[in-house]
């Protein structure tokens, strides 16, 4: 999934382009509104995160732009305008969300997945039944996983792991919650199941130089996702 991000503040672009590399995106950056619109004429993005103001064409005329020429690639503004009647015309210019700065980094990951599910580019099918986020795909039905081009191969309750873990990216799920979602009516089995299972299910999806993506919070449960937030 590609994402361009086009803010004139070096400050703000650079480690947030880090951030949402590490999510499993790839993210151009630019750093004028001359060079966003290039960008965004050149190239195939799934998400546009762009600064209103900026120098030599603000994100604003981007986004009418794009929209005129019938391009719905969602487009999120990072601004400092938080007045009502700022809001409103962006919105009437075409964009899908607004973010006023300075703004908190989780509530940013959160939008952005949100306007990718919204597009269809991160989200469960149930029709092809198949979950995916960043880099990670699942093939619910025949119990297989994809990730960076090999496949893994699942037992049920791994399979069943981890599509609760993708359906509920970066949510805290405690162990109370996933025995319940794991085997419901049946007779559950003791805690140790769990972490045995987490375990085996960690070995095959996070291997070599892959991120960490099941992530523990200690006493408490489980949280899935590129970043972890206590």
């Amino acid at each position: 999934m590609r994402i361009l991000l086009v803010d004139d503040e070096i400050e703000l672009t650079d480690p947030l382009s880090r951030v949402l590399s590490r999510e499993g995106y790839t993210v151009d950056a630019a750093y004028d509104g001359t060079n966003g619109s290039q960008f965004a004429q050149a190239g195939t993005y799934d998400l546009l995160i762009l600064d209103w103001m900026l120098p030599g064409k603000t994100g604003l005329e981007i986004c009418q732009e794009l929209r005129t020429q019938g391009k719905t690639t969602p487009v999120l503004f990072l601004t400092a305008k938080d007045t009502l009647d700022d809001r409103v015309q962006g919105l009437d210019a075409g964009a899908d969300d607004y973010l006023v700065k300075p703004f908190e980094l989780r509530e940013l990951l959160a939008r952005v997945r949100a306007l990718l599910r919204r597009s269809g580019v991160e989200s469960y099918s149930t029709t092809l039944g198949r979950l995916v986020v960043a880099d990670l795909e699942l093939d619910v039905e025949n119990q297989i996983a994809y990730r960076q081009g090999r496949m893994i191969e699942l037992s049920q309750k791994e399979s069943q792991l981890l599509k609760y873990f993708m359906e509920n990216v970066g949510q805290l799920l405690t162990h109370s919650q996933i025995m319940q979602h794991l085997w419901q009516d049946d007779e559950q089995p003791g805690s140790n199941v769990i972490a045995a299972l987490i375990r085996l299910l960690r070995r095959k999806i996070e291997t070599g130089s892959e991120s960490a993506l099941i992530h523990t919070v200690y006493g408490k449960g489980y949280r899935f996702g590129y970043t972890v937030i206590e």
